[in-house]
């Protein structure tokens, strides 16, 4: 008879939650990454809107007051990209906290199934070592006089 773990099902459960837990690890990544590549963004177009302010001579007043409240704007934007720059690493640090538990879980029940296993193998050898001396012991037995 093979060996069966009785707790399969609660390992494959817990299997299940771990990948679940990389699935939303990965989910946080890409979430950080668009939130870093927005603000690499936003701070070029900055520097880019800048530059343009100090080349170009404004004619009038109402052009430079445009470019200022773009700017303004662009700033605001930057600030928004920061903050969620900041949630976004928060999310990935809690997702790799729960990765890291669920791992843990997953690790302690197949350790727990191969302590199982070697105990049933163990006990598998010893009765098929106990058969195996009955065996010789009724077929070598000394003939009665």
């Amino acid at each position: 008879m093979a060996f069966r773990f009785s707790m399969q099902k609660v390992l494959e459960y817990r299997e299940q939650q771990e990948e679940e837990a990389k699935v939303r690890l990965g989910a946080a990544q890409s979430r950080l990454l668009d939130a870093r590549q927005n603000e690499a963004r936003l701070r070029s177009e900055i520097i880019a809107t800048r530059d343009r302010m100090d080349s170009i001579g404004f004619v009038n007043q109402g052009e430079r007051w445009l470019q200022e409240q773009y700017l303004k704007g662009l700033q605001s934007d930057l600030a928004n990209a920061v903050m969620q720059i900041r949630m976004a690493e928060q999310l990935v640090e809690e997702a790799r906290k729960l990765l890291a538990a669920r791992a843990m879980d997953r690790k302690l029940l197949d350790k727990l199934k191969e302590r199982q296993k070697q105990h049933y193998q163990h006990d598998a050898s010893l009765k098929e070592q106990h058969f195996n001396d009955e065996i010789a012991t009724l077929r070598y037995k000394a003939p009665s006089f």
